[in-house]
């Protein structure tokens, strides 16, 4: 009986790393729509965000019915509720990603975001892919290591965050009030992505260790 149940624990982990691997698909293919101005993706994405809903609800349930259907020891009950707070957090990372479509279909057929402020997006961006990408390995393989990576990666978001804000107040800024709003937002985005994916690293480790603090 322990046994089935430590695989349904298994089970859920590996559907949290597809979900974490979708919402890096929808953070991609977002990106894509913002730089290119292309309305079908930014669509494909905002109507892509159903199938990571399921997914929430699909875990939600598995976990309740291991919750209702066994009597969890101390550790694995931990590692039930940390599930249940990693799959909001996911869920969380897949809407930021169509919010960041919706800006990008907003501007169509124009391109959201200005040439002198495209480096530093496109970088939030890419640092927003890969920490997602990462967290899905973390998921996996409960990866205590590469959890205490993510927190680095996570202060390379916040300083081009700063950077971005920085641009939009500066005097060289000639695109005028609404792409400065846009932009604000965008770096909102891309850096919640990076703190929920942060926020489910922490899980994994107190999973793992009981900690609640990643060591970087």
């Amino acid at each position: 009986m322990r046994e089935a149940f430590h695989d349904e624990l298994d089970s859920i982990f590996i559907d949290l790393a597809g979900i974490a691997r979708k919402v890096q698909h929808a953070v991609a293919r977002a990106t894509e729509a913002l730089m290119t101005g292309d309305v079908h993706i930014a669509e494909e994405v905002i109507s892509g965000d159903e199938a990571i809903d399921l997914a929430r609800e699909a875990v939600e349930e598995k976990s309740f019915e291991l919750l209702s259907l066994q009597q969890p020891v101390a550790g694995d009950l931990r590692t039930v509720v940390a599930a249940l707070r990693m799959v909001a957090e996911l869920e969380r990372m897949g809407d930021l990603s169509v919010h960041v479509a919706k800006i990008a279909r907003l501007r169509v057929p124009s391109v959201a975001v200005p040439a002198q402020a495209e480096p530093t997006i496109r970088r939030m961006a890419t640092v927003a892919e890969m920490m997602t990408a990462k967290t899905a390995e973390i998921i996996e393989n409960r990866d205590v290591e590469a959890a205490a990576d993510l927190a680095q990666d996570d202060d390379e978001m916040d300083r081009l965050r700063r950077n971005s804000l920085r641009e939009l107040l500066s005097a060289d800024w000639t695109h005028g009030v609404e792409p400065a709003v846009d932009l604000a937002l965008l770096g909102r985005y891309y850096e919640r992505i990076a703190d929920h994916a942060v926020s489910v690293a922490r899980r994994v480790v107190f999973v793992v260790t009981g900690e609640t603090t990643i060591d970087a």
